[in-house]
């Protein structure tokens, strides 16, 4: 038997990889940070428990990639889908609520990711993170931008901020409210992108989901 090539070892290494991080959000997702170790993944994965130290140095750094390449093929899909866009505004909408749908339909997820990025090494650069920071500066771009280099990390602040907002256990902001101030603040109008929940797809439920939120704020104070 002739030896593999190497673009064929290079493919299967590929796709080791990739079963590890897919392993890691599934896992994650289900049970936590915490409770999910390195010998879970592996075995999720259909891979040997020291092919996971051969790519990532610990669980931090595996778990940010995964979240990272899932948080890239969400915001992917999105730009991608029909109606198809180049409108640099719609891109940005469509990335708006693909990051906040991330926080409200995987909040264990999310929230285990924020919490990562608080921790000692803080943010892990690696190739997933750095596709999503591709597509994250090309939006901004369409959108206009004159400085790239300065106005993607705010636009990356804004959005983690409003994750991070969206996951506070005990006094979370609703996903609506972030939304409507994001849009504010790039001049977006709520019917771009997806607008969250059948009942904020008009102005009437968004006035109902900000009315419900200032209430309880109220009730707080």
């Amino acid at each position: 038997m002739s030896p593999r090539s190497a673009s064929v070892n290079e493919e299967l290494r590929r796709r080791s990889r990739e079963r590890l991080l897919q392993a890691a959000v599934e896992l994650v997702d289900e049970h936590g940070f915490e409770a999910t170790t390195l010998s879970d993944i592996a075995d999720r994965a259909g891979s040997a428990r020291g092919l996971v130290s051969y790519y990532f140095p610990g669980k931090r750094q595996l778990v940010q990639s995964a979240v990272h390449r899932l948080m890239h093929r969400t915001l992917e899909e999105a730009l991608e889908r029909e109606p198809h866009t180049e409108d640099g505004r719609e891109r940005l909408a469509r990335t708006v609520d693909a990051i906040l749908g991330l926080a409200r339909d995987r909040p264990v997820l999310m929230r285990q990711h924020m919490a990562g990025l608080l921790q000692a090494e803080g943010f892990v650069q690696c190739p997933e993170q750095q596709r999503l920071s591709e597509l994250l500066s090309d939006t901004v771009a369409r959108c206009g931008s004159e400085d790239v280099a300065a106005d993607y990390p705010l636009l990356r602040a804004l959005l983690m901020g409003a994750v991070y907002a969206a996951l506070v256990p005990g006094v979370p902001m609703p996903v609506p409210v972030l939304r409507a101030e994001l849009f504010k603040r790039y001049g977006l109008d709520w019917e771009q992108g997806t607008p969250p929940g059948s009942d904020t797809d008009s102005e009437a439920g968004r006035e109902q989901d900000l009315s419900r939120f200032f209430a309880t704020e109220e009730r707080a104070e």
